[in-house]
């Protein structure tokens, strides 16, 4: 995706854990999104979940942030896996279930972890992939949310 794209619809997932399923509306109009994909199979994407955990519950208020399951394998479409390591990972956020990749297509995301980070008309602001850089994404979030820099 490009900076500045709209943010795509979210196609019907496999399942959705610790919400229902949200729509593209849900997310706009109210305040920024940041997409965050994951994937069992992904030590980086382990290693980084207490950084998105910690800027999860630190922006609570002001930033919707969604998990994307997002398989890199047959051994990752295993939905009770995929709940046990969110449980274990304290994924508390809305977890969508991409096993068919449709939003994974949508975004045309070949990364995890990566970042997606839409302002709240649904414009894409900022986009990383890899584990480390959540001072760039601080950073960024912080520009959309007209914050000075924390």
């Amino acid at each position: 995706m490009r900076l500045r794209t709209p943010m795509p619809e979210l196609p019907e997932a496999t399942t959705w854990y610790n919400s229902e399923p949200l729509t593209k509306e849900d997310l706009i109009g109210n305040k920024p999104t940041l997409i965050h994909f994951w994937s069992v199979s992904c030590g980086m994407c382990k290693e980084a979940m207490p950084n998105v955990n910690e800027f999860r519950d630190e922006y609570r208020d002001d930033l919707n942030v969604i998990a994307v399951h997002m398989p890199r394998s047959e051994k990752d479409l295993d939905l009770d896996q995929i709940q046990e390591v969110a449980k274990e990972h304290g994924i508390t956020q809305p977890i969508y279930v991409d096993n068919r990749h449709a939003l994974t297509d949508a975004f045309d995301n070949q990364y995890v972890p990566a970042y997606y980070v839409f302002d709240e008309e649904g414009n894409l602001r900022h986009f990383q992939a890899g584990g480390g850089g959540m001072k760039m994404l601080r950073k960024r979030v912080n520009r959309v949310l007209g914050l000075n820099q924390k």
